[in-house]
């Protein structure tokens, strides 16, 4: 009987020191994280899994904003669960001996007994069981941090290291040192102030150079995600955050795709997403269905262009200033006179897109722009519904993207665009849609758009003879 105590006594483990407040539950973290992959905010999310603001702010900050596990991982049941853990509490509460708790829950007595006695609360010479401490404990002892490639293999560390932040030397081998950065202070990279200079090796490119150079040491391969991981993850170890502010955007933290698909801009309704476009527009098999964008000049003087996604035909949108404006000296909050201004656009466009036939206007793609909002009156005007592409995503418009490229030769930027006419930036569109185009089998645009043009005016004498 007493070797049975000893060994009992045995599997009691040393006191955990208490980090304050209990840990919440790794299922509530696990919610927490699948509402940021959904592209929630962290306090939207920490609303959602019934925790408070600050405690999702923390996690999401801590985490650099990547799950700091995996969150497809499913349990074996193994292990008591939270809800088993309340279960004993319940019944030993209640005074119930371990066998008869382990038959409630149907587990082994000796599960049980060892559950009580490893994980009860120690706190103030108590005894008692508490399925939250429980938890929290065997949650404690059950981590096994895997030590991260970075720190494990120090040669690995430090070529990763000098192709980040390394200095910039000439082809001499003398060093620059560039201009001096400000102090790191854990957030974004500078706004309009220089950034270090650095040789700034992305992750990707990093990874591959390593098969490269090293095609025969296997020890020499990381994967771009366990890099970025190492930069955001806080506890990892292996590089200094403030090396974030030598990748290309300088963002601090990871922010999910799916939240710029998900936020809406003040004007960007659900039902005007790209995602709500017509299938038809993505093959370009079809005509009528139009790309758009601004041309911004010197003194907030603008263009319109507006381009046909199958035949590339262009129109541009004359936006001239409106009376009574006066750069930088307009004022604020004041109406909009730099010429395209919600309604002036809203009627410019309107005046240009309604000389179109109405199977040549089925729809308009633009990019997230204030100038469209008054995309609802437009639509009831002309027709014409109007659809929004995703923030930051400028290839869902590549063809008026590519159109405005073409256009910079005629309006380059840094240039005061509202001392062109009507009539010259006409002349422009003309020169462009009577220029061959390899994309259309080096018909001019102009020539596939009366193409079109022909076809429906003889379905229509078809139809009415």
């Amino acid at each position: 009987m007493v070797r049975r105590q000893q060994a009992a006594d045995r599997a009691i483990r040393q006191k955990l020191r208490s980090p304050g407040h209990p840990k919440f539950h790794r299922r509530v973290e696990v919610a927490f994280w699948a509402e940021i992959a959904k592209g929630f905010l962290p306090i939207e999310a920490a609303a959602t899994v019934g925790v408070a603001q600050a405690v999702g702010q923390r996690w999401f900050r801590h985490a650099g904003g990547m799950a700091p596990f995996d969150l497809t991982f499913k349990p074996t049941g193994r292990y008591l669960s939270f809800a088993e853990r309340e279960e004993i509490a319940l019944l030993k509460a209640q005074d119930k001996g371990v066998r008869e708790i382990a038959r409630a829950i149907d587990r082994d007595p000796a599960t049980v007994s060892r559950e009580l006695r490893r994980n009860a609360a120690t706190r103030a010479g108590s005894t008692g069981y508490r399925a939250s401490v429980a938890q929290w404990k065997a949650d404690m002892a059950a981590k096994r941090p895997k030590p991260a490639k970075l720190v494990a293999n120090p040669r690995l560390h430090a070529y990763v290291h000098e192709r980040l932040s390394g200095q910039i030397k000439t082809p001499d081998g003398k060093v620059v040192r560039g201009p001096e950065p400000p102090r790191f202070t854990g957030i974004n990279k500078p706004h309009r102030k220089h950034r270090g200079w650095s040789s700034a090796w992305s992750p990707e490119q990093i990874s591959n150079r390593l098969k490269v150079d090293f095609p025969d040491d296997e020890s020499m391969r990381i994967s771009h995600e366990a890099i970025y991981q190492s930069l955001y993850i806080e506890g990892r170890g292996a590089l200094k955050r403030e090396l974030v502010w030598c990748l290309r955007t300088g963002r601090a933290l990871r922010a999910p795709r799916e939240r710029s698909r998900r936020k809406t801009w003040a004007h960007v309704t659900p039902e005007t997403l790209i995602s709500e476009r017509p299938a038809e527009a993505e093959d370009r098999a079809v005509p009528g269905h139009w790309e758009g964008d601004l041309l911004i000049g010197l003194e907030r003087s603008a263009i319109g262009t507006v381009v046909d996604r199958t035949t590339r035909f262009t129109m541009l949108v004359h936006l001239p200033r409106e009376e009574g404006y006066r750069h930088k000296e307009t004022p604020r909050n004041g109406p909009a006179l730099a010429g395209y201004g919600a309604l002036t656009m809203k009627n410019a466009l309107a005046s240009t897109m309604s000389t179109l036939p109405t199977e040549l206007a089925r729809s308009l793609t633009w990019d997230r722009g204030k100038e469209m909002s008054a995309h609802a009156k437009f639509s009831v005007e002309t027709g014409i519904p109007v659809f929004f592409a995703d923030p930051q995503s400028p290839w869902q418009r590549g063809t008026n993207e590519n159109t405005n490229g073409l256009l910079r030769q005629y309006f380059p930027k840094g240039t005061d665009l509202s001392c062109w006419s009507a009539e010259e930036i006409e002349a422009v569109a003309h020169a462009l849609n009577t220029r061959p185009r390899k994309s259309l089998g080096w018909k001019t645009p102009a020539e596939a758009f009366n193409e079109h043009l022909l076809l429906l005016q003889q379905a229509g004498v078809a139809s009415t003879g």
